[in-house]
């Protein structure tokens, strides 16, 4: 019988330069692991002084993970972990809009993914089509806001992202839901009429993909960001 180190050794691979190499940390996918086997992973890199962000998780994995860590932050609704210690500079903004509730656990997904990797977040909420009027006003906020790109979470028709990216001057990043009936085959109609919006600047992640989104949405931030940084140093050498 194999020795447990033996074993993890086996199935933990973890890629701590990621971050280095392709501009955003690695991040632990919980689903179908034990959770012996997460404790194990998250522990791997602790070990390497990196905090570390655990998506999809189930409510056994929540437990065991809050009994085996005291440094943790979880998001019970969007099913998400931060283990460790997170000590990030803010470099940019999103705001992520839902069309209902029911959607609320895709978007604080992508709301905890945001923040791990040092976004500062804005949340509007049941914003759908069945009421236009709600997304106006946090429409206006937005613009008011250094809004860096928006993040628009939606079931059913997946109609919300074209609206907004009819309003505004930013990139929107579509994510659909697996909420809604029959026909919606789980969020496959939903994707297929994201992928069909007709205003230009829509980008389109997986169904129920809120960590992908705030991913994207980090990278975009960052380009600026770098950007920014890069001009200020230049104007510093010309003084």
């Amino acid at each position: 019988m194999k020795r447990r180190k033996d074993y993890l050794d086996e199935i933990i691979n973890i890629d701590i330069n990621r971050e280095i190499r392709a501009g955003k940390p690695e991040a632990i996918y919980a689903e179908s692991k034990s959770p012996q086997d997460l404790v194990a992973i998250v522990n791997a890199y602790l070990s390497e002084g990196k905090p570390v962000l655990v998506t999809k998780l189930n409510k056994d994995q929540i437990s065991t993970l809050k009994r085996e860590f005291s440094e943790i932050e979880v998001n019970e609704r969007g099913r998400i972990a931060i283990v460790g210690n997170l000590e990030r500079e803010i470099i940019g903004k999103t705001a992520i809009l839902t069309a209902g509730t029911s959607d609320v656990p895709i978007a604080e997904e992508a709301a905890t993914t945001a923040k791990f990797l040092g976004l500062e977040v804005m949340k509007f909420y049941d914003v759908g089509i069945a009421g236009l009027h709600r997304v106006l006003k946090p429409i206006k906020k937005i613009k008011e806001s250094e809004t860096d790109s928006i993040i628009v979470v939606a079931g059913m028709e997946g109609a919300l992202p074209s609206v907004v990216a009819g309003l505004v001057d930013l990139p929107v990043i579509a994510v659909p839901t697996s909420v809604g009936y029959g026909v919606h085959l789980r969020g496959i109609s939903t994707l297929f009429a994201m992928l069909q919006s007709c205003p230009s600047g829509v980008a389109v992640v997986n169904i129920d993909n809120g960590f992908g989104a705030a991913v994207l949405a980090y990278l975009i931030s960052r380009v600026k960001f770098k950007a920014l940084s890069k001009l200020s140093h230049h104007l510093q050498e010309e003084k």
